[in-house]
């Protein structure tokens, strides 16, 4: 999220990816609506930190679930919420399956 580019951050998902955002009520199930999501979310300037996280690790997976809190830079909002995220190793990298 950091780098402002919502072509950079869709790039970390999986090519079956799923994504069903924070703060918004459709979900996102290929590489165009994640990146439309992001275009959109990223004028928000969200600065995240996790507040409480667990993570499993298996072979060729990994997940990580808990509760992050975003502050949006652009309007001072703040947004606490549930978290996970399902890694698979794909293409010799890991990217996001399911966030």
């Amino acid at each position: 999220l950091a780098t402002g580019d919502s072509q950079i951050v869709a790039s970390r998902y999986a090519s079956d990816a799923v994504l069903l955002p924070t703060v918004s009520d459709t979900p996102r199930t290929d590489h165009d609506l994640i990146k439309d999501y992001f275009d959109s979310f990223l004028l928000k300037k969200p600065q995240g930190v996790i507040t409480d996280g667990n993570i499993r690790i298996g072979d060729g997976w990994a997940q990580d679930a808990g509760i992050y809190e975003f502050t949006m830079g652009a309007t001072g909002d703040v947004v606490k919420a549930r978290y996970s995220f399902v890694y698979v190793y794909e293409d010799g990298q890991w990217k996001i399956s399911h966030h």
